[in-house]
C-alpha cells in the first residue's frame, strides 16, 4: 500500500450514515502483513437480497466462484473480506479455503454457509491460509456495529492510496432508503464487469431479480467505463446487497415499478461515484482522464474507441507529460477496429479544439494548450462525424510511479 495519498483523491469525504440492517467490524489476522487490518466482515439481517456482477476473465478466483455459485439462491447473511491475498490460480486449495471460510463465518455469524459471501484480494498465486480466520471471525461478529465504514473500507485496500465510499439517500413511495458503497481498486484495472472489489448496501426492500437488474444496467457505463491499465483482475468482485429494513419502505418485485426510478438514478450515482474514485486512485496517477467520443456509428462503437484511447500507453504517458499530443489519440483511434474517417476526425484537449479535418486545427496554439495541459483533470473529446453514437470513459495517466509500484508489488 502506498504512503502517499493519490494528488487526485476527493477532497470532501462524505459522512457515511448507519444503514438499517447491516453491522461491519473489521480485524487484523495476518493474511500477508502483520499488524495491518486486512479482514472485514459485514453481518447482515434476515431476509436480505444479494446481486452480483464478476470478472470475465477465464481464469477466476475461487471466491468468485464460490459466489457465482450461491448468488442464484438470492439471500446473504454475511460478506467475508480480506486483503493481501486473491485466493486465485491456487488449485484445491482455494477451493478449500473458500468452504472452510464460509463454515467459519457462518458458526460465528449463525447462518448457513450458503448465505456467507466472499471476496479477496491481493497476491495471485499465493495459497490462502484460511485457518487465519478461525477465531478472527467469532471475534469479529461479536463486535459488528452499524458504523464504521471508513474502516471497512481501509480494511479491503491493496495499493490504494486512500479509502472509497459514497452515499445517497433517495425517497421509495413515501419511506427514505439509503444506499452506501465501497470500493477498491488501484491496479489491474479493466473491469469488463466492475473493479477489483466493490460492495453496494441499501435498506430498501429490493428483489434478488430487480437488485440483479439494477446492478447489471449500472454497471456498464461506470464500473464498465473505467480502465487504469488494460488488464482484468481474476478477482474483480461487485455486490450488492438489500435488507429491507428501511421503515415503511415498500417492496419492490418487478423491475418495471415506476417507484424504482428515483432509487435507480440514486443506485448509479454511487456506483458512478466510486467508479470515478477508482480512477482517481490508479497506481501512480497524477492525471484523472475522461475520454468522450460522440459520432461514432453506435454507442458501442464509441466505447471500443475510448478504451483504445484510454487504454493506450502512448497516449497516457503523453498526459503524464502533459503533452497534447493528438497524434498519438489518432493513432489508438485508427487501431480501434472501428468505423472512422481520417478526414472528418476533429480532437480537443479540455475544450481546445487541436485538429479537425485530417491535419492541425487552424486555430492551434502551441502555449494554450500546453497551459491547459497542466490540469489535474483533463478532457479528450473525440469527434468521428460518422452517427450519433457517443460514449464516455475514466482512466488516468501512466507514470513511472506505476512502474515502480508493480515492480516491487511481490517484493
Amino acid at each position: 500500500m502506498s504512503t502517499a495519498i493519490s494528488p487526485l483523491a476527493p477532497t470532501n469525504v462524505p459522512d457515511m450514515p448507519a444503514i438499517a440492517g447491516v453491522k461491519l467490524a473489521t480485524a487484523a489476522a495476518g493474511i500477508r502483513y502483520k499488524n495491518r487490518t486486512d479482514v472485514l466482515l459485514a453481518v447482515l439481517d434476515k431476509g436480505t437480497t444479494v446481486a452480483g456482477v464478476f470478472t470475465k476473465s477465464k481464469c477466476p478466483s475461487a471466491p468468485v466462484e464460490w459466489c457465482r455459485a450461491k448468488l442464484k439462491r438470492g439471500q446473504a447473511r454475511a460478506l467475508v473480506v480480506n486483503s493481501g491475498n486473491a485466493n486465485a490460480f491456487t488449485g484445491k486449495t482455494g477451493k478449500q479455503a473458500t468452504t472452510l471460510t464460509a463454515s467459519i463465518a457462518a458458526k460465528a455469524v449463525g447462518c448457513k454457509p450458503d448465505d456467507v459471501f466472499l471476496a479477496s484480494t491481493g497476491v495471485i498465486g499465493e495459497p490462502l491460509d484460511a485457518s487465519k480466520f478461525d477465531g478472527v471471525l467469532g471475534a469479529l461478529a461479536q463486535n459488528v456495529a452499524p458504523d464504521g465504514w471508513m474502516d471497512a473500507a481501509k480494511a479491503i485496500m491493496t495499493t490504494d492510496t486512500f479509502p472509497k465510499v459514497a452515499t445517497a439517500t433517495v425517497k421509495l413511495g413515501k419511506a427514505k432508503v439509503t444506499i452506501s458503497g465501497m470500493a477498491k481498486g488501484a491496479g489491474m484495472i479493466a473491469p469488463d464487469m466492475a473493479t477489483m472489489l466493490s460492495f453496494v448496501f441499501t435498506d430498501a426492500p429490493i428483489a434478488a431479480g430487480v437488485l440483479q437488474s439494477l446492478l447489471k444496467a449500472g454497471v456498464q457505463d461506470t464500473f464498465n467505463a473505467v480502465t487504469i491499465d488494460g488488464d482484468t483482475s481474476t478477482s474483480d468482485t461487485l455486490l450488492a446487497f438489500a435488507t429491507g429494513a428501511a421503515k415503511d419502505a415498500p417492496k419492490i418485485s418487478r423491475a418495471s415499478d415506476p417507484r424504482l426510478k428515483a432509487f435507480s438514478k440514486a443506485f448509479n450515482s454511487v456506483l458512478a461515484d466510486l467508479a470515478e474514485q477508482v480512477a482517481r486512485d490508479g497506481e501512480g496517477a497524477r492525471k484523472l482522464v475522461e475520454i468522450i467520443v460522440e459520432g461514432a456509428v453506435t454507442k458501442a462503437s464509441a466505447r471500443k474507441i475510448a478504451m483504445s484511447v484510454a487504454n493506450s500507453p502512448l497516449v497516457k504517458t503523453a498526459i503524464a507529460g502533459e503533452d497534447a499530443n493528438w497524434g498519438r489519440v489518432v493513432m489508438a483511434v485508427g487501431k480501434a477496429g472501428e468505423p472512422a474517417n481520417r478526414d472528418k476526425l476533429s480532437i480537443s484537449f479540455n475544450g481546445i479544439r487541436v485538429a479537425s479535418k485530417g491535419a492541425r486545427d487552424p486555430a492551434y496554439d502551441e502555449a494554450e494548450v500546453s497551459a491547459a495541459m497542466k490540469n489535474p483533470e483533463i478532457q479528450i473529446r473525440i469527434a468521428l462525424g460518422l452517427g450519433k453514437g457517443r460514449d464516455r470513459v475514466l482512466t488516468c495517466d501512466l507514470t513511472k510511479e506505476y512502474v515502480a509500484i508493480n515492480g516491487d508489488y511481490r517484493s
